[in-house]
């Protein structure tokens, strides 16, 4: 048997389980386990700037391809504490990471010993598992435990605290007979799924909402066939966009309070059977339980059984892995077809597709300062269906979801549930990172873009490139949208003049001498005609340079975005003039049709 020092044994385990790639921040009490990092090889490490940004990362990692976990690295105290945030951002939207922390001496914790911290009390409302790991000789049962968790049922983070005389024990460990364990996830029965289908088979006008268990599962393929077997729209969530795309004949749009198409939300409300498939129902896309759920019966398929009826009852639950039940629904489907025993859905999909064609959102303006919807008309036209787009929160986000286009599942990377303001700089990186000859573009607002700016030195550090379209208001604007309803503007202006750069006026931060000065590449844009050839210009910079380059759109300071003040998707502000003629909304999917 080997004998092996229990970080080496670890090392060791991450890369039998598929990783090769980490990213981190050395310290004292993790320095063993980079030791073994470095004395084993075969993981390549990104040094972040803020232990934060490498847990968003490591998540932009994971979300990036099926299979993938993203794992980052921290040394004891607030290094753990830092990456809470990212734990929380990971469980939130269901996404694995592990989160590698060292620890104090195990004599020492209980005695406030330097930077030594209960992390795994504080990490364990937003994890699978966190643990102390207090004998050298559990080290290896306790890595494999957390890839067998984070990979079963309902994936999410796992942290792991080691000790440093844990780290540095030597214990018997043999690598080359390592064995993963298996993975478990419920499977739906075909009683059950005959039940299902034949509910969707009794409705008039049925729906699918695909969420984001459809993306994990990786089961879009699955997804697309069994909505083109049966002629059913389907209503994919902020966090299932791109299982199909959006261009196909059954895409009805997205439907919710903010992150909505207004064509989504209005077929969504002449449906009458909503089948869900790996959806959290999460409040922002239902809104008033009682206007979502009137007059329609709900099945709801999820990978967690106590996700069934967290947020209200449905007619049916099926506790089962989205691609088991597709995989299930496609196979009865198919032999329903053979037999004739599927409804023509026809009429009802076309009407979905003839509300897309005539109730649009204008994008097409052509004033200065730059109103926002048109930097999304013109990314559409510059960032073609490969684009992986990587958001978080704020006005930026809903417009996007509200205006541009996306194809392919993973193919918009965002963070859902928990919506951290810095996210999006770091998970781009961790994008990048994990497919490299891709088109990746980030989409922030000044604010966002702000929290952890810092992390762009890692691009050019590491070159990693990517294209960052940074649309700044000066404003904390969904806040200052949310305030009113309280009818105040306080605390959410970030206007000064900048006594280093007056051309900018009241817009504050220079971030193009930012960007610069941390190694990156940077293109202010005031004209929205200026829009499309700073895009042309920022790929080919990025391909250059092989660094982030970062194109600041100067907006108009206040422009309010649709979403419903009322709680309630059947009654959304269009704050904005809406599209009355082609020319308003010329890269909307359909054409419009007046």
């Amino acid at each position: 048997m080997a004998r092996m020092t229990a970080a080496r044994a670890a090392v060791e385990i991450l890369k039998r389980e598929g990783v090769d790639v980490a990213f981190g921040v050395p310290g004292a009490a993790i320095n063993p386990f980079y030791a073994a990092l470095k004395e084993s090889g075969g993981i390549s490490h990104t040094l972040a700037r803020h232990v934060e940004g490498a847990s968003h990362m490591a998540e932009g990692y994971t979300r990036t391809r099926p299979g993938n976990i993203g794992v980052c690295v921290g040394t004891s105290g607030p290094a753990g504490t830092d990456m809470i945030t990212g734990l929380y951002s990971a469980s939130g939207d269901s996404i694995p990471i592990l989160c590698v922390t060292g620890q104090a001496p195990t004599a020492v914790i209980h005695k406030e010993d330097f930077q030594a911290v209960d992390i795994a009390s504080i990490a364990r409302p937003v994890t699978k598992m966190a643990v102390t790991v207090l004998e050298a000789a559990q080290v290896p049962g306790v890595f494999q435990q957390a890839f067998h968790l984070m990979r079963s049922g309902r994936p999410g983070p796992v942290l792991i605290d080691l000790p440093i005389d844990v780290q540095l024990t030597e214990i018997e460990f043999d690598p080359d007979t390592y064995e993963p364990l298996p993975v478990y996830k419920p499977a739906a029965t075909r009683a059950q799924i005959e039940k299902a289908l034949g509910m969707l088979n009794a409705a008039e006008r049925p729906l699918i909402v695909a969420g984001g268990g459809v993306v994990n599962a990786d089961a879009a393929d699955l997804l697309v066939r069994f909505a083109e077997l049966t002629g059913t729209p389907v209503v994919p969530t902020l966090m299932g966009w791109g299982v199909l795309p959006d261009d196909h004949e059954l895409n009805a749009g997205m439907v919710g309070l903010q992150t909505a198409h207004r064509y989504g939300n209005a077929t969504f409300l002449e449906s009458d059977f909503v089948l869900g498939i790996g959806n959290r129902w999460a409040n922002r896309h239902t809104g008033r339980l009682d206007v979502y759920t009137a007059g329609r019966t709900f099945v709801h398929i999820d990978v967690e059984p106590t996700q069934i009826g967290r947020i209200f009852a449905p007619d049916y639950g099926i506790a089962s892995d989205a691609r088991a039940a597709l995989g299930l629904l496609v196979e009865v489907a198919e032999e329903m077809r053979a037999a004739g025993r599927l409804p023509d859905r026809s009429a009802w999909a076309a009407s979905a597709q003839e509300r897309r064609a005539t109730m649009q959102r204008r994008t097409h303006f052509d004033d200065v300062p730059i109103k926002p919807q048109r930097v999304y008309e013109e990314m559409n036209k510059a960032f073609g269906p490969e684009t992986r787009y990587v958001t978080t929160i704020g006005l930026s986000q809903i417009a996007g979801a509200q205006l541009l286009h996306v194809y392919r599942p993973r193919h918009w990377i965002n963070c859902g549930q928990a919506g951290p303001l810095g996210w999006t700089v770091p998970a781009a990186l961790g994008v990048a990172k994990a497919d490299p000859e891709a088109q990746v573009v980030a989409l922030s607002g000044d604010y966002d873009f702000q929290f952890m700016i810092e992390e762009l030195a890692v691009g050019a550090q590491h070159r990693i490139p990517y294209v960052h379209v940074l649309v700044n208001n000066a404003y904390l604007g969904l806040i200052r949208q949310a305030q009113r309803a309280f009818a105040i503007d306080f605390q959410v202006n970030l206007e000064f003049e900048n006594i280093n750069t007056p051309e900018l006026g009241v817009y504050g931060v220079d971030h193009v001498k930012v960007a610069e000065g941390l190694g990156c590449r940077a293109i202010r844009v005031t004209d929205p005609g200026e829009l499309g050839p700073a895009f042309e210009q920022a790929k080919k910079l990025a391909a250059e340079h092989r660094v982030p380059v970062i194109v600041e759109a100067i907006l108009e300071r206040v422009t309010d975005i649709a979403m419903s003040t009322t709680n309630d998707i059947s009654d959304v502000t269009e704050f904005e003039p809406v599209a009355t003629e082609p020319g308003h909304a010329p890269t909307a999917v359909r054409p419009l049709r007046v």
